[in-house]
């Protein structure tokens, strides 16, 4: 088959990067909104939907929007929130990649969010209106979990249950030890070492889970193990070099441990000197990286001894991402 005659047939195609979602603004109302949405998607919350019902209602909704104002307008740059900027950035850095393909450049590229905007249904609505029959659906999380890449893909089937004419579908479901994804993680703390030096011990830092979602079945926790060893064995790391940790832990019930915040503390009073810190469940840079994981427990670590403590960025819209995207886009196209 020709270039020209791939290219033909992929004119319809479209992909869409889906990451978790943001509120519209730093504001009690928008982040009330976010909150509300999220939090009320029975793949995030287990908990009986009666009882979830009056804490989320009248406990978290009345009280922790206005609580997180002031960490969302620390992060908040030019009018918008890092995620939806990033995701904007990986999405016409991709598509320019395409444009430069001989097979890719009919491929349209667009980015939707799970919670907030732009939603799911309304991109798969603008493309449907476009034209674009074939759609890739690429979930934006590297280690599959029912409480986001499954979520995700709840969204997109409530968003397609509306269309009379529903396009054909393809989802990318997980991608924790994809090459290029390696590759772009160890790719990204040797350019970090070569920036800032190389520190004592290389922190693995993942979004946690309540213990009980692994316990009925979820990977998600065997997948970030995965994903560790990967990279610390392409960064030749020995053991005592590298430590794993869940951060982002809320309520009484027990999640995956260890916990960040408690191993940060415990790092400090070690007297440890030199850390680095990297995400790699994070596509993108957001509150739970940039005020959780570099404030909050970078504070943490040094308050209770620690020094030197370097984060090593998301891989945002480096050029070794939108590789990796592109690889997968190839690969499922």
């Amino acid at each position: 088959m020709t270039d020209h005659s791939i290219a033909d047939k992929l004119s319809n195609t479209a992909v869409i990067l889906v990451n978790l979602g943001t509120p519209d603004e730093p504001s009690t109302p928008a982040i009330r909104r976010y909150l509300k949405e999220f939090l009320s998607d029975r793949r995030v919350i287990e908990a009986p939907k009666l009882i979830w019902w009056f804490v989320l209602n009248l406990v978290i909704l009345r009280f922790r929007p206005a609580k997180l104002i002031v960490n969302y307008k620390k992060i908040w740059q030019n009018g918008e929130s890092p995620i939806r900027r990033i995701t904007d950035q990986q999405v016409n850095k991709l598509q320019t990649r395409f444009n430069r393909s001989p097979d890719l450049n009919k491929v349209k590229v667009a980015a939707a969010m799970t919670y907030g905007n732009p939603s799911l249904k309304n991109v798969l609505k603008q493309l449907q209106d476009e034209d674009y029959e074939n759609i890739l659906v690429l979930p934006l999380f590297p280690q599959y979990s029912a409480t986001t890449t499954a979520a995700a893909w709840d969204a997109l089937s409530r968003a397609t249950s509306e269309m009379r004419n529903i396009p054909q579908i393809r989802f990318i479901k997980r991608y924790h030890k994809h090459p290029s994804y390696i590759e772009a993680l160890a790719t990204s703390v040797r350019k970090h070492w070569k920036e800032t030096g190389r520190q004592a011990k290389l922190f693995f830092s993942f979004h946690g889970l309540p213990k009980a979602y692994v316990e009925k079945g979820d990977p998600y926790a065997d997948e970030c193990v995965e994903t560790v060893e990967l990279v610390t064995k392409a960064l030749n790391l020995s053991n005592e070099q590298w430590a794993l940790c869940y951060q982002s832990r809320v309520g009484v019930a027990e999640w995956l441990q260890p916990y960040t915040d408690e191993t940060m503390k415990e790092l400090g009073k070690q007297k440890l000197k030199g850390l680095d810190v990297i995400c790699p469940g994070f596509s993108a840079d957001c509150l739970e990286t940039i005020e959780e994981i570099d404030e909050e427990n970078r504070d943490y670590f040094e308050q209770a001894g620690g020094s030197d403590f370097h984060y090593i960025p998301a891989l945002n819209d480096q050029d070794i991402h939108i590789d990796m995207m592109e690889a997968l886009v190839k690969e499922h196209l």
